[in-house]
């Protein structure tokens, strides 16, 4: 797999219709807003997640693109792995709870877990639990999602006629219904930023077939994502802007600023109500040693 030369950061445009993007558990699952602006917000946690998920279905665990963190997964015995796998025993006194004191062979259970894991080679991970597998920064970063405009939270009711036991089946007081409640964000379109660094994929190694890999994933990670509660989701732009080499040739915000996202139905500040009331413009004034490429758009 050949390294990652060159720094990249990207824009990242999604849209939900009719459904919760990421729900706050704190406020009864409702959508996340932020309460000075109601711009809805995706956490930089619930994009990973997907693109986890993506990779699993994509590469069913084959080598080198295992999971680590994933549901119900004992972190410690993932660890574990590293230890028995590079036959390295432990200190009599510590056990796991502290990497070997000989500094090759801490670095060695570190590289390994970055070899056989892909989420950690992608986007780093602290492996100091029980048992130390060390801590590592990835390359591959997110920043929290936000809504173009302003979001109108909804909550719905919904019924359920089925019943769960023989004594609710044999209440005569009603029809024995069961109702919920469903929260829905009618629509809103996010943008997310991401970064990543060629400098920190050579501790990692993280390698262009990975970058690859989470490109395929940004853009199809929705398609194998359905449920009720998160109704339409869509990708709906992917705009990558590649340095010259590995520290980049300008800053992020910079570049970030280049990709605008503008209401042509309806008034800015107010909820639009499909993809089509937006206009995605680019400048194409990037800055030299910067090019750009536009994977969805």
């Amino acid at each position: 797999m050949s390294a990652l030369t060159h720094r990249y950061e990207f824009v990242y445009l999604f849209d939900v219709t009719n459904g919760n993007p990421n729900g706050d558990p704190d406020a009864g699952n409702l959508p996340r807003l932020d309460p000075e602006t109601n711009c809805g917000l995706v956490t930089d946690v619930c994009l990973k997640r997907k693109i986890r998920n993506f990779v699993t279905l994509a590469k069913s665990n084959a080598a080198g693109h295992a999971i680590y963190m994933q549901e119900k997964a004992i972190l410690n015995n993932q660890h574990k792995q590293a230890w028995d796998a590079l036959g390295i025993p432990p200190d009599a006194k510590d056990q796991y709870k502290k990497l070997p004191k000989d500094e090759a062979k801490a670095r060695e259970i570190t590289a390994w877990m970055c070899k056989n894991f892909f989420d950690i080679r992608t986007f780093g991970a602290v492996m100091t639990t029980g048992v130390n597998a060390g801590q590592v920064r990835g390359p591959v970063q997110l920043a929290f999602a936000r809504s173009i405009d302003p979001v109108i939270p909804l909550e719905v009711s919904i019924t359920r006629m089925a019943v769960t036991t023989e004594r609710e089946a044999e209440d005569q007081s009603g029809d024995n219904r069961t109702m919920g409640r469903k929260h829905i964000i009618p629509y809103g379109l996010y943008r997310a930023h991401g970064f990543i660094s060629a400098k920190l994929a050579e501790r990692t190694g993280f390698s262009d077939d990975d970058l690859q890999l989470l490109w395929q994933a940004l853009e199809n990670m929705f398609e194998h994502d359905r449920s009720a509660a998160r109704g339409e989701m869509v990708a709906r732009g992917l705009y990558v802007f590649e340095h010259k080499d590995a520290l980049g040739n300008a800053p992020a915000h910079v570049l970030f600023d280049k990709v605008k996202v503008e209401r042509v139905n309806g008034e800015s500040g107010t909820p639009a109500h499909g993809f089509a009331d937006y206009k995605v413009t680019v400048e194409d004034d990037l800055p030299e040693g910067v090019t750009l490429q536009k994977k969805l758009s």
